[in-house]
């Protein structure tokens, strides 16, 4: 089973899908201006407040959700394994990967909030699957009409269905069974004495506490646990790169030089080559910040927000922060690390396991005294919970989309004892389902963002670059019967 699994994953994230993803971020770049430049403004913007905005939750709430959701173990354990795969020169590639998908993340985000709608008690709903549903919505007289009143072609139907499906079924993996075995690997690794089952039931009761609660109790959540723990961890991360300063340049060069060519790193221990490097750089990308992958628009798509430009500047700064902050300053600090200590890779690689990329994270910070081992555990535990909590939203609101709200409870259910199953150990088939999952969510999410692209780029000439991003869209959002 194993081997069929590796076999597909290999196969959806061949060459196709790595064109398929970074074309999309170059594309959307000059598409939309290079919307990168507008970063400054999208930091203060999310951290701001709109009361005359349409939504459930601010600016901040939506951006942590979908940070909690995507600062996890991709930024850690991730980079760890995408180094061990395809070579230090992996971690170019997530990095470029984070930059120009910061492009993408907007243009997703901002057709998923043009084309949101409301359920039946006014609560907003959006993501692809609504895109597809409404975006191409025909009327009786065979004109484009995204009201209710229209009718959706059975193509634009099936992406909608497919979508939906694929992010249901990755949230399971993704943010269920993967974050619980990660935080069962780092909480036996440093505390032996501590069961796994226990961990599962201890992840079970924490998430059942809030998931229950809907999108205002998650974010609530992750507003207070986002900032602290992504500055506990990026303070880490600054610690071990002082303690590693000699080493800095040569590992810096060594991810370049490992990024275009073939090259054996760490005593021979690590090889990489373009494609390795590609694939695996690209793979951890997408997991660590989902640009393209379509889950932060979901829950963008409730934020109280005066028109689609402004939350989608929002939402791309969680790109930034994951993968072009984050991560990058991860990977520099495992390259140095291996650099420092040449043993660390080969012992690794002696006996590699599904928890060899949390060890290799585990020995490197290790080196610092006394707060080191504390700080990676704290990180892994928090960023892996609230990654649970943000996917568990991102599953709810696809399911609501295909069953309707009946089946919100049964879902979460599902997704509980999910978790468990993943505390006391699912072995590599999770990372691996994982993988195949999110590559699946993504192609029925770029393809109709691809194909709005013009009217994504039409409404930001207007919104951001001719200074109207204080306009309010004055578009009625409709409500759903019976969902």
């Amino acid at each position: 089973m194993l081997e069929l699994l590796d076999t597909i994953d290999s196969l959806v994230w061949g060459p196709a899908m790595i064109a398929l993803l970074l074309g999309s971020h170059l594309f959307f770049t000059f598409k939309t201006g290079f919307i990168q430049r507008k970063l400054p403004k999208a930091i203060k913007l999310s951290l701001s407040s709109d009361p005359e905005g349409k939504g459930d939750i601010s600016h901040f709430g939506a951006l942590a959700t979908a940070l909690a959701a995507t600062i996890g173990t991709g930024s850690i354990v991730g980079v760890a394994t995408a180094i061990l795969a395809g070579g230090p020169g992996a971690v170019l590639w997530m990095w470029v990967t984070g930059l120009f998908g910061i492009a993408t993340k907007y243009a997703e985000t901002y057709a998923a909030v043009k084309y949101r709608v409301r359920d039946h008690n006014g609560f907003m709903l959006g993501g692809a699957m609504y895109i597809w549903e409404r975006a191409f919505r025909l009327n009786g007289a065979g004109e484009l009409d995204p009201s209710p009143g229209g009718r959706t072609p059975w193509w634009a139907k099936l992406g909608a269905v497919a979508f939906a499906t694929f992010a249901a079924v990755a949230a399971i993996g993704t943010g269920s069974a993967v974050q619980a075995s990660a935080m069962t690997g780092i909480i036996t690794a440093n505390a032996p004495g501590v069961p796994a089952w226990a961990v599962g039931i201890a992840i079970v009761v924490l998430v059942s506490a809030v998931i229950f609660g809907g999108v205002g109790a998650i974010s609530k959540v992750c507003e207070k646990l986002v900032p602290f723990m992504a500055v506990a961890y990026a303070g880490g991360c600054v610690v071990i790169l002082v303690l590693n300063g000699p080493l800095l340049g040569e590992a810096v060069g060594l991810i370049f030089e490992c990024a275009f060519t073939p090259k054996a790193a760490f005593g021979g221990a690590v090889g990489s080559g373009l494609m390795m490097a590609l694939q695996f750089g690209c793979a951890r990308g997408l997991f660590s910040n989902e640009s393209g992958l379509g889950s932060a628009p979901i829950v963008a798509s409730a934020a109280s927000t005066r028109n689609p430009a402004q939350q989608a500047l929002v939402a791309m700064t969680g790109t930034f922060w994951s993968t072009v902050v984050i991560c990058a300053l991860t990977g520099v600090v495992l390259v140095s690390t291996m650099l420092a200590n040449p043993g660390i890779a080969a012992d690794i690689l002696a006996n590699p396991t599904v928890y060899t990329g949390a060890q290799l994270a585990s020995e490197a910070f290790a080196k610092i005294p006394y707060l080191g081992t504390p700080i990676l555990v704290f990180g892994m535990v928090a960023f892996s919970y609230t990654t649970i909590l943000g996917w568990s939203y991102y599953g709810n609101r696809c399911v609501t989309y295909l069953f309707g709200r009946y089946a919100i409870r049964p879902y979460q259910a599902v997704y509980v004892v999910v978790a468990f199953f993943g505390a006391i150990g699912v072995g590599d088939v999770v990372w691996t389902v994982s993988d195949i999952g999110n590559a699946l969510m993504a192609v029925p999410n770029i393809v109709v963002v691809l194909a709005l692209s013009g009217m994504v780029a039409r409404e930001t000439r207007h919104y951001v670059w001719d200074g109207n991003l204080d306009e309010a869209d004055k578009t009625p959002i409709p409500q759903l019967d019976g969902k």
